[in-house]
């Protein structure tokens, strides 16, 4: 079975590269015969609900259906040679037709406007974006097995859908195994007879499977959205955070490991790629910072480098310590050959005096400085652009580093309630004139978006949207974001 899941993922993989009827018939009929009819049709729920992650399952459903039959119909000995043609022809109108059962995608009406194999090649390449927050939550133990014997395919396949949907950006090949192990726990336990300790049992087996889910969901997500550039600054920044004594010289070297980990792996299909390689980045991070910190020397003393890499990305901010004020850069170093490295750099200052200060406001910093020097390294008077540019986040920036720094850490030092109740505090005292509906409502955006956004392994996109929406509002309506 792993062998032959190993080979639909190569093929998987190429489906892309594919320029001519020929070649699509003889893969998706390599992969229908090497797999059998249900793991062909298993691993067609996980791929599509990974690419139309907002789909219904009625809508997966429906595409999976016609995806097997074609297969089912076409894929035997004998077969008309025209036959996978004309069927996936067949699919496309439908695709298109008013009323389709499939999944709702903007780009369909542009794609349906082309014809023959570049339609069809234009409806295989759409995608929804990710969902911002993983919206499957496991029932209990009684509900799982109460649904799996009511009807133990149609859970297996809402399961697939729910979980692979929700997971979309964690590697197919992690999905996959995530998703084996988990069905084969639901049978196994709700046939034993002590199911709570069978539960127990292989939940804990499967506990670093489980993680890597979660962990790879979260780092190709954001890989996703920031690109190798940005997610190098923003786990360099994370790790700033954390260990806010280290130099950039110690930790720039990681964090572009990490980054060329997750370029390697999140669209890989190697079955091990994220697993063996985020496994060795953690063992080069743990050499480099354990005897440095106490809290990583603590992560690093498992045996099971996974867990380790989980217990350091969960690592809450260190205190700010107490450093000389950060050098900017002079404005011939920020439009040199190394005018990128220097922007870093004096950001990854920023982040270690300001350890609690979100990822998605610390990307927002990012973007900002790559846009200035987009402008002002081209512009006829760089001096004069740089110089204008610099005097203004000069007086905006510090107030709302701090404002930005002190939200999210009361969120991290507080119980919830109470930091709800310094919120409140907090904004009468800033808005004397607000009415109670008023207040409340503030009180709960704001909660919301700290809960969401402060965490270090925050939705990227998500949080980005919200940080001029909330965190905005404590600067004059955005205006320091630049």
């Amino acid at each position: 079975m792993r062998a032959a899941l190993a080979l639909l993922l190569l093929l998987a993989a190429v489906h892309a590269e594919h320029r001519g009827k020929a070649y699509v018939r003889d893969k998706v009929c390599q992969e229908f015969k090497t797999l059998g009819k249900e793991d062909f049709r298993t691993l067609n729920i996980i791929a599509n609900s990974r690419k139309f992650s907002n789909a219904t399952f009625e809508e997966i459903n429906h595409l999976v259906h016609e995806i097997v039959s074609l297969a089912e119909t076409c894929c035997t000995d004998g077969a008309d040679p025209s036959c996978y043609d004309a069927g996936s022809s067949a699919l496309s109108a439908k695709s298109c037709g008013r009323g389709s059962p499939f999944p709702a995608h903007p780009g369909t009406a542009g794609c349906c406007a082309q014809e023959g194999l570049e339609q069809k090649l234009c409806l295989a390449a759409l995608r929804h974006p990710p969902q911002q927050l993983p919206r499957y939550l496991q029932p209990s133990n009684e509900e799982l097995c109460q649904a799996f014997k009511k009807d133990p395919k149609d859970f297996a396949d809402r399961f697939l859908h729910e979980y692979a949907s929700s997971y979309s950006q964690a590697p197919l090949p992690v999905l996959l195994g995530s998703t084996r192990t988990f069905l084969s726990m639901v049978s196994t336990c709700c046939i034993s007879p002590a199911p709570t300790a069978c539960f127990l049992k292989e939940k804990l087996e499967r506990k670093t499977l489980s993680l890597l889910t979660l962990m790879s969901n979260r780092v190709c997500s954001r890989f996703m959205a920031y690109g190798k550039d940005k997610v190098t600054f923003s786990y360099l920044t994370s790790l700033a955070q954390k260990m806010p004594d280290a130099s950039f010289e110690d930790l720039f070297p990681l964090a572009e490991d990490a980054a060329e980990v997750f370029s390697q792996c999140c669209d890989s299909v190697t079955e091990d790629c994220m697993q063996k390689k985020l496994s060795e980045h953690t063992a080069k991070a743990c050499s480099a910072l354990s005897a440095r910190d106490k809290r990583f020397a603590d992560c690093c003393n498992g045996k099971n480098l996974l867990q380790n890499y989980f217990c350091i990305s969960a690592l809450p901010p260190a205190p700010t310590p107490k450093l000389l004020e950060v050098q900017k850069p002079t404005n011939e170093q920020v439009c040199g050959e190394e005018g990128a490295l220097h922007a870093k750099r004096y950001l990854f200052e920023l982040a270690r005096r300001h350890t609690s200060v979100p990822d998605a406001f610390l990307g927002k910093l990012y973007d900002t400085s790559e846009k200035v020097r987009g402008e002002c390294c081209s512009a006829a008077d760089t001096s004069a652009c740089l110089d204008s540019k610099r005097q203004r986040m000069g007086e905006e920036l510090p107030p709302f580093l701090e404002k930005a720094n002190q939200l999210c850490r009361q969120y991290t030092e507080l119980d919830f309630l109470n930091f709800k109740k310094r919120l409140r505090e907090s904004l009468t005292q800033t808005m004397p004139e607000a009415g109670p509906e008023l207040l409340g409502r503030l009180v709960e955006q704001r909660a919301d978006f700290a809960s969401t956004c402060c965490p270090p392994n925050s939705p990227p996109l998500y949080c980005a949207s919200k940080v001029s929406l909330e965190l905005g509002e404590a600067c004059d309506g955005g205006s320091c974001l630049l």
